[in-house]
């Protein structure tokens, strides 16, 4: 049983315990799924403010609703459409402080007002998005961001080496 007590004083000590407990989390893990759900659920616990967190997965061209914590959700997201899927096809990170303004903006979830989405990439090719949303607007600032990202190397890292690996192994 894994165990995590995050408690920081400052935003970059939070993200640093919650990579380090990621690190620990996935570390000879090679089920991709079971990894995404296990962030996730550290995710959830460990950051104030949210109403969902959790995972999108490239399949396909499209975002499949993957592991994830809070309501239910939209399960296909195309590419370029709303927070996800211009994260998705740009490849870069989204903070988005008001969600309503965000053009194209899929709420699967009207409570939220803010999200936060980073792609997770390994050798250039994505495998997913990381997507955080929040009832406050404005929730998510640079230091999120930062923080997110890399969790997101962390986990480009250990999805992509097993979606790499040869079946049987």
């Amino acid at each position: 049983m894994y165990e995590f007590r995050i408690e920081a004083a400052d935003k970059a000590e939070l993200y640093r315990q919650l990579v380090e407990a990621a690190e620990a989390l996935t570390a000879g893990e090679p089920d991709a799924i079971a990894n995404m759900a296990n962030i996730s659920a550290l995710l959830w616990e460990s950051l104030p403010d949210l109403n969902w967190a959790g995972f999108y997965r490239n399949v396909g061209g499209e975002l499949v609703l993957g592991p994830f914590q809070g309501r239910a959700a939209c399960i296909r997201i195309p590419f370029g459409k709303g927070v996800c899927g211009a994260a998705a096809a740009s490849l870069e990170p989204q903070l988005v402080e008001d969600v309503h303004a965000f053009p194209g903006h899929i709420a699967c979830d009207s409570a939220s007002r803010s999200e936060l989405v980073v792609p997770i990439v390994e050798e250039g090719e994505l495998i997913g998005v990381l997507d955080l949303d929040s009832p406050l607007e404005a929730r998510f600032d640079p230091e999120d961001l930062a923080g997110c990202v890399k969790l997101a190397r962390l986990l480009g890292e250990r999805l992509g080496s097993v979606a790499k690996a040869p079946s049987g192994s």
